[in-house]
């Protein structure tokens, strides 16, 4: 087995994305692409060059299917990616948007991801990768997806990996919004690194402060908090040292979501590839706007080539 760069773990659902603007259920066509908070990390560090290792569950069945290979031709490995016959693979519905968040309908209960459990963790090749990410969606899919999330991070900090956490809130898979934040919170400061948003942070803390924000986590053992602030890039904070990091300029939105996975996937590969903390930030939001320059979920992370030349050529157009 060839050891991995970054291992991940989740859902992942086929995505039916309307051709035309318009109330979901008066939409005559759709367009097919992947959907997933972690695959689409798994993507982005993919397409910069990383051995990524992705691991779940999918019905066996078209979409299921349909996944694996999407996943698979990105060159992330899906080796421990399991085939249930009796539960089915996951699909949503999203909205075409002239400008905004998309509306998005899940048809994930019961789905086979969800059904993931600690008999499914394979110690030997989480622990190949040097660094674990993971987001706060599995462990509000069922009992056993939240014990397998547990046992991955207990795992991971046990044989001393880098682990990145990404809240990724989704209120409405929880019984409440107290049982969301307590369990999130215990995972999140568990881990190195922690990524909310500005708003998912003033769920989690209570706090409106970016500042206040990371000092919550920092307090309780987290490394490196970054918030991410939209369009006006992001903020972080270690021990010694935070900064407002800008945003880049974005010509059209196009869709909002996956802005923050691609932030994730800057922020990742800047500190592995053993750059500063702040240009690894810088990364992130620079991924996250060619995110929402484009239409699907994992469209618009780029290559090593394109993330390079988007870099400069928004440094040539602020020199002018």
């Amino acid at each position: 087995m060839k050891a991995l760069d970054v291992v991940t773990f989740g859902e992942a659902m086929v995505l039916f994305i309307a051709e035309q603007v318009g109330e979901l259920h008066q939409v005559e066509k759709f367009t097919r692409n992947l959907a997933g908070a972690e695959t689409n990390v798994a993507i982005g560090l993919a397409r910069l060059g990383y051995r990524v290792g992705w691991v779940s569950k999918v019905g066996n069945d078209p979409f299921g299917r349909y996944i694996r290979e999407k996943i698979q031709s990105e060159n992330v490995d899906i080796t421990r990616v399991g085939i249930d016959d009796r539960y089915p693979t996951g699909f949503q519905l999203k909205s075409k948007v002239v400008s905004g968040d998309p509306e998005i309908h899940y048809f994930r209960k019961g789905s086979a991801a969800s059904k993931i459990s600690v008999n499914d963790f394979d110690t030997e090749y989480f622990t190949s990768a040097r660094h674990m990410h993971m987001t706060g969606i599995p462990p509000a899919l069922s009992d056993t997806a939240r014990e397998f999330a547990e046992h991955a991070l207990s795992v991971m900090k046990s044989a001393k990996r880098t682990i990145s956490f990404d809240p990724n809130l989704r209120p409405q898979l929880w019984a409440s919004q107290d049982e969301m934040i307590r369990v999130l919170n215990a995972l999140a400061v568990q881990a190195d690194w922690v990524l909310p948003g500005i708003a998912e942070g003033q769920i989690l803390t209570g706090y409106s402060d970016p500042r206040d924000i990371a000092a919550f986590y920092l307090d309780r053992g987290v490394k490196l908090v970054a918030v991410k602030l939209g369009p006006k890039g992001a903020y972080y904070r270690t021990a010694t040292e935070e900064m407002v990091v800008p945003g880049f300029p974005v010509k059209e939105v196009i869709d909002t979501v996956g802005a923050g996975d691609g932030f994730a996937v800057g922020l990742i590969s800047g500190i592995l590839d053993g750059i500063s903390i702040p240009v690894a930030v810088s990364r992130g939001n620079a991924i996250g706007a060619l995110a929402v320059m484009s239409p699907g979920d994992m469209d618009g992370l780029p290559t090593r080539d394109q993330l390079t030349r988007f870099i400069n050529e928004c440094r040539n157009d602020t020199k002018e």
